[in-house]
């Protein structure tokens, strides 16, 4: 029991600090995570919310992951899609719209600092805890099952995230929305630097799980 309430906290934690990571970003003004990247540049030209338009996206991933890698479905998908969109969407109306918070430059830098390094820690801790993950998050996984891991996760997620991040400056473009509210230097950095970083978190996370157990 303690083990499964171990898991549970390492899910809920991990998720808990994607969405910081997403309102972070958001908040930096210095670009998006490249998936939240796409779903606000979609969103923003069909006029939805955020965190409704990533659920919808996360749902039609989930159909893919199901015929996939289904291994990657469990609580933890459900909870990541529900929330993390959500949880931005209230972070940033918290500290922007009812706080006022003036975000100077060196709270820019802060945030983009924070958001960097909650995405990676955010997913290594919840796929570590094995209890599914996010539709996105699994498209790397399926890239690698069906090259037979001739591409690796963390290159599969750096063509992942460079690919929805191309999808996400088309949609600003189109609706001549200015893309630079989305894309930045914090967007380039994740999409270049998520990957490794979720793998290194991720084999030291599974690692010291392994020495408790």
């Amino acid at each position: 029991m303690k083990g499964g309430n171990n898991r549970v906290v390492r899910m809920l934690v991990g998720i808990l600090l994607i969405g910081m990571c997403v309102a972070s970003y958001r908040m930096s003004g210095f670009g998006v995570d490249p998936f939240s990247c796409m779903n606000l540049g979609v969103s923003g030209c069909i006029g939805m919310s955020f965190g409704s338009w990533q659920l919808i996206v996360n749902a039609i991933l989930l159909v893919v992951v199901w015929f996939t890698v289904r291994h990657c479905i469990g609580p933890g998908t459900i909870v990541n899609m529900v929330f993390v969109g959500y949880t931005a969407d209230f972070l940033c109306w918290l500290f922007l719209d009812q706080m006022g918070l003036s975000v100077t430059m060196p709270l820019r830098i802060f945030f983009l600092a924070i958001g960097t390094l909650f995405a990676s820690l955010g997913c290594a801790l919840y796929m570590a805890a094995d209890m599914g993950i996010a539709p996105y998050d699994s498209v790397a996984f399926v890239v690698t099952k069906y090259t037979k891991e001739k591409i690796s996760f963390r290159a599969a997620r750096v063509m992942s995230d460079l690919l929805v991040m191309a999808v996400g400056i088309s949609f600003c473009l189109a609706a001549k929305n200015n893309v630079w509210e989305i894309v930045g230097l914090g967007t380039i950095v994740n999409a270049c630097c998520n990957g490794p970083l979720i793998q290194f978190f991720r084999g030291k996370f599974e690692k010291t799980i392994r020495q408790k157990a």
